[in-house]
């Protein structure tokens, strides 16, 4: 593990230490991510930066095999079961052992992204499916803080990139874009501030409507390998 690496392991060592849960997302925003990436029960699922691991009790409670890495420890203990303290640079499994990989708003942190995507595919069955949410460098938000005010978490490498750098780099890499989705929480919460169940919303993806798909806060990328 680089310096660099050692740096970003201690700050979410920090972060995770001192807010637990409450640095994440609810729980109810990680099923969606199980059915976008088409989970069946008795699959095998890796979720690459599991970080407490509500990904993958989701998975499990849809009877999917899931296991996650993270290169937190503090995060990977408050995941338990199945969760490996690793660096997602180099992955401590066999190839061809997941049908399904996720790698949730973590990508852009990582030191060398274009690394973390081959070990995924290494490690990925023929026909495997993927699910990787990415932060998106050109909305307002973004370029004002962290490119005109400059306040880019630094310590825990936050990056991002704008839908076509994402594209592009996915589509060299040898992927196959199978679909781009923005992200989805924002409207979770809109359905039940209107009394839709979380139950009664698994399964329904919304797509862009009044801003365009490249303004979104984050992109969901549905992708599987080049035959």
């Amino acid at each position: 593990m680089t310096a660099v690496q050692q740096g970003v392991q201690q700050w979410f060592d920090d972060v995770y230490a001192t807010r637990g849960l409450s640095y994440l997302r609810p729980a109810e925003a990680y099923p969606i991510f199980v059915h976008l990436v088409g989970a069946q029960p008795g699959e095998r699922l890796l979720d690459v930066a599991c970080g407490a691991g509500l990904l993958l009790r989701a998975a499990r409670e849809r009877g999917v095999r899931a296991m996650g890495i993270d290169l937190s420890r503090v995060a990977a203990g408050l995941a338990g079961r199945g969760a490996s303290v690793g660096n997602a640079e180099l992955l401590p499994y066999r190839d061809g052992s997941f049908d399904c990989i996720t790698c949730i708003g973590s990508l852009e942190r990582m030191i060398d992204r274009e690394a973390v995507l081959r070990e995924m595919q290494r490690v990925a069955r023929p026909g495997a499916r993927f699910c990787v949410m990415v932060r998106n460098s050109r909305t307002f938000k973004w370029k004002v803080n962290a490119d005109l005010l400059g306040r880019r978490n630094v310590a825990g490498h936050q990056d991002a990139a704008g839908l076509e750098q994402w594209t592009a780099m996915f589509e060299r890499l040898g992927f196959v874009v199978d679909g781009i989705h923005p992200d989805q929480w924002f409207r979770q919460r809109l359905r039940r501030a209107f009394g839709i169940s979380w139950a009664a919303q698994e399964g329904v993806i919304a797509e862009p409507m009044l801003v365009p798909l490249r303004y979104a806060n984050e992109f969901i990328y549905r992708l599987r390998l080049r035959a």
